[in-house]
């Protein structure tokens, strides 16, 4: 085993996970080390997550909280967390109507935040108006609401690059901030509790969201399932999506189109060239788009924009500040990103271009959702799809 790669061991995990069985403790030992972190979380945890059924999520609670208990036996026992974790995760009706502070949890990813977490943010709002509300995750997230006057932050970082070591550290700074006498805490299926497995609260005072097994009959999008499941916990049948970053100070003009082409480091999300220098031509002028964090994205950007004509510019700010823009744009065009939940939160006309999911369920729940028009285009592997985007663009624009 000390010879396998842990991509390899991570695959042999998974296939004990989708099969029922259990899985060798040297399997967990070895995929616990610092070199293993990002198979466990990229091929394990998010395939377990991404396909969205119940018997996944069982597996996964029961995986993890093993996990949990080998790194850290000496705060946190696997048994108890995995007990707790099947009580927590019943919908009920939270009951502190008199709360003072409440704490809403990030997901950590911008797209879920916006698409998730910011539902809960406004339920919250609603159900507690004389309450603080605190938004703790990171402050790339907490741009994104950074202007909205209720809520304050609490820093929380969680590097996607960590080692386990270090998202599970996350753990007791957490713990010490949110309990609070008169608090509540709200997880949407937060990273910073490895899914609600983390103990940061009294039970009592801890309302958990199941975001990957919740309305598992219906074909509903998240943004449809966590409006429905506030409504249940929170009374509040009205949340919807939003963002509100800080007033932008930047001088650029309102843009005919917005576009980005990130895709969250999944590069199965993307089409090959010369799909996205294809798709830069049809677009309507003048555009704004992302360059993203750098790196291979940029580079993909440059070289969409070689052969781009018009008026074309170029964002290489934040992501809060290029969501404003989004904001203001008549229409707003990329891949499955958070862009695409951005424009849809604001009722902005979009059309996404959606590949590289692993189910049809996965689609059905990611799909971006709001009140404005929406064009989905799902790509078939061997299929271009730039026929049906020109003709989503010109419905579009057209209408």
């Amino acid at each position: 085993m000390e010879n396998t790669s842990p991509s390899e061991l991570a695959n042999q995990l998974l296939a004990h996970c989708m099969e029922g069985t259990h899985w060798p403790e040297a399997l967990i030992d070895r995929l616990t080390r610092d070199d293993a972190t990002s198979a466990l979380f990229g091929i394990v945890v998010e395939r377990l997550s991404d396909l969205f059924e119940p018997r996944l999520c069982d597996a996964y609670a029961e995986l993890f909280s093993e996990i949990i208990g080998h790194v850290l036996p000496d705060d946190l026992h696997g048994p108890h967390l995995l007990a707790r974790y099947q009580r927590i995760r019943r919908v009920m009706p939270i009951q502190h109507g008199q709360a003072r502070n409440v704490f809403v949890l990030s997901r950590v990813t911008l797209g879920a935040d916006v698409a998730v977490t910011s539902i809960v943010l406004d339920a919250a709002k609603k159900a507690y108006p004389d309450a603080q509300i605190y938004f703790a995750g990171p402050q790339k997230s907490w741009e994104l609401f950074a202007g909205d006057g209720r809520l304050e932050h609490i820093p929380v970082q969680y590097g996607r690059n960590a080692s386990l070591g270090e998202r599970l550290a996350v753990w007791p700074e957490l713990r010490e901030v949110v309990c609070r006498r008169r608090s509540i805490v709200i997880d949407p299926d937060s990273r910073l509790t490895q899914l609600g497995l983390l103990p940061i609260c009294a039970e009592k005072d801890y309302c958990f969201f199941e975001s990957r097994s919740y309305g598992y009959e219906s074909h509903d999008s998240l943004v449809r399932l966590t409006q429905r499941w506030v409504a249940e916990t929170l009374g509040v049948p009205d949340a919807k999506p939003y963002i509100e970053p800080m007033p932008m100070t930047t001088t650029l003009p309102e843009f005919a189109t917005t576009v980005s082409l990130g895709v969250g480091e999944n590069a199965a999300k993307r089409l090959p060239d010369p799909f996205e220098a294809e798709l830069l031509k049809r677009v309507p002028r003048p555009v704004l788009i992302d360059k993203g964090a750098g790196g291979e994205e940029a580079e993909r950007v440059e070289r969409a924009l070689a052969g781009a004509e018009g008026d074309v510019q170029v964002w290489e700010g934040s992501f809060a500040g290029f969501a404003g823009h989004i904001q203001r744009s008549r229409l707003f065009v990329g891949y499955d990103s958070a862009g695409c939940h951005v424009a849809a939160a604001c009722a902005v006309p979009l059309v996404c271009i959606f590949a590289g999911y692993p189910s049809e369920r996965m689609f059905e729940r990611w799909r971006p959702t709001g009140d404005g028009p929406i064009r989905v285009i799902k790509v078939t592997p061997g299929v271009d799809p730039l026929q049906d985007v020109s003709a989503a663009l010109h419905e579009l624009t057209h209408n």
